[in-house]
């Protein structure tokens, strides 16, 4: 049996313990495995633990001994689960002015267990409280910490789990939280994780190899000088969306549609007047004859009916049906919603707030993505999820309004794109004469806070998509900050860290 085998076993057989699943120590071990990305070997144990935990967990509580860390880390977990857990639990903590107990604020592992929790809220008035509390006291807190300790926190502000990439947060965890504990448990979980990360970033770079091949070999990058050349910065979508070797083959055909994306929206945004880029839409509705373009929207419209083809053919032999008239209408519907905002941009037009909006979660590009998604996926295509997903569901409606909303808030444009295609923020402070730059700013960030309490409902208890598709949605939202959060310097260093904790090292 070698090394990571017996390691396998050693943790298989602590969760099984009997013992185990009535203490706090095995919802440790569940968080920490969750947290490091090798939950997955483990899916029978862990389910185990948490539906004994769902089924005793009122029954626990009424014990005073059991803490604000367990409460708060029971609930994360058994949420994320899709258990119907109520945020009321969390009432003991709190005092008679619906406050929570100043006591609580000198407990620093009870704060960061109930902040983690505050972000899986679906609108619930208790977690907006958590929240605020929370944040407070972790922030005054730093100060009293010692290195390692208020680093925690600090990260704990900066990169909440459950809004943060897991592959970003699982080093960050093994090196900084995991590899201070030396029982066998620990041990056996750091290396597991080590291994991972090493065979999962020797496989991207593999896999990345062939994308950078397909990619020259496209010669778009010659053809079109004028769009933006990002290969590296598109296969982060794929990889963040479904991450691990399973998804090879479907991450490499996601990178083609997201090349595409960012091309068209070049398109759009830069090279294409308003007689050509009307043809050309009329072209991505038609599929067929695309003599009358200019040369270079031939290419491209030749180059994507290719990809789009292969992407069919690749479904039907996979999943036994072709989606190829699904995945036509879907590039069609986005090139439709960039047409819409071109001619309100060239005609100096800006439409109301909440026009742009309906129009902007469409030009994201997230629904057209998502369709191709669940095609490659191939789990749970029904009538019922194409019929969802054509409608725009709130699953990937959210991402999308999540996108938009994040990227108009812009600190700074993309560091390689010269085009102009307006914001939220702009029409809504058209719309409100009186309001200042910062609080439109601040309604756009209510905005975004709320699509994530509408996406963490569709998250953790819609049952029409598969929890693969379900994941990749919320792995989509999870990406934008790291997209999107330019410093002042217009360059993207969270990105560029996820960059080396990925694919180049980063230490273990």
């Amino acid at each position: 049996m070698g090394k990571s085998a017996q390691n396998m076993e050693k943790v298989r057989i602590m969760l099984s313990q009997p013992k185990h699943k009535s203490n706090s120590d095995s919802v440790v071990m569940v968080d920490a495995l969750k947290k490091l990305g090798i939950d997955h070997y483990f899916d029978e144990e862990i389910s185990a633990i948490l539906e004994f935990s769902y089924n005793n967990m009122y029954e626990t509580h009424k014990n005073s001994y059991v803490g604000l860390t367990d409460i708060a880390l029971q609930f994360k977990l058994l949420r994320e689960a899709g258990y119907h857990v109520s945020s009321d639990i969390f009432q003991r903590f709190m005092d008679e002015n619906g406050e929570f107990k100043q006591s609580l604020t000198k407990d620093v592992g009870g704060l960061i267990s109930l902040h983690e929790a505050s972000f899986l809220n679906m609108g619930e008035e208790i977690l907006y409280t958590a929240y605020n509390f929370t944040r407070k006291h972790l922030k005054l807190s730093v100060e009293h910490l010692g290195q390692r300790s208020g680093a925690l926190v600090r990260h704990t502000l900066e990169h909440p789990h459950h809004m943060s990439l897991k592959q970003f947060n699982a080093r960050h965890y093994l090196t900084h939280v995991l590899s201070q504990t030396t029982d066998d448990a620990s041990l056996s979980m750091q290396e597991l994780a080590r291994t991972e990360f090493q065979l999962n970033q020797q496989f991207y770079q593999d896999e990345f190899k062939k994308i950078k091949r397909w990619w020259s070999d496209l010669g778009l990058a010659r053809e079109l000088p004028f769009a933006r050349d990002q290969i590296l910065k598109w296969y982060l979508w794929s990889i963040t969306a479904l991450p691990g070797p399973q998804f090879s083959r479907h991450r490499l055909e996601m990178t083609k549609v997201v090349s595409f994306l960012y091309i068209i929206d070049d398109i759009f945004d830069i090279m294409g007047n308003a007689e050509e880029l009307a043809l050309f839409t009329q072209t991505i509705n038609s599929w067929e004859d695309s003599s009358a373009l200019p040369g270079y929207m031939r290419t491209c419209f030749i180059a994507l009916k290719e990809v789009t083809g292969g992407i069919a053919q690749f479904v039907e032999e996979e999943h036994g049906l072709n989606p190829l008239n699904f995945l036509r209408k879907s590039w069609a519907t986005l090139c439709n919603a960039f047409l819409v905002e071109s001619r309100w941009f060239s005609n100096k037009q800006m439409p109301n707030a909440e026009v742009y909006l309906t129009n902007g979660i469409t030009s994201s590009g997230v629904h057209m993505l998502m369709v191709h998604l669940l095609f490659l996926l191939g789990h749970n295509v029904t009538n019922e999820t194409v019929h969802l997903i054509e409608g725009n569901s709130a699953l990937v409606s959210c991402t999308a309004k999540i996108l938009r909303l994040w990227d108009d808030l812009g600190s700074a444009m993309d560091e390689n794109q010269d085009g102009f295609d307006g914001s939220y923020v702009e029409c809504y402070m058209k719309d409100n004469p009186s309001c200042s730059l910062d609080a439109a700013k601040l309604h756009t960030k209510k905005l975004i806070s709320k699509s994530w309490e509408e996406l963490n409902k569709e998250y953790f208890f819609n049952t029409s998509f598969s929890p693969y598709f379900k994941e990749a949605s919320l792995n989509c939202a999870r990406m934008v900050s790291v997209m999107y959060n330019y410093d002042e310097k217009e360059q993207l260093p969270m990105m560029n860290d996820y960059i080396q904790n990925l694919l180049f090292g980063g230490n273990n």
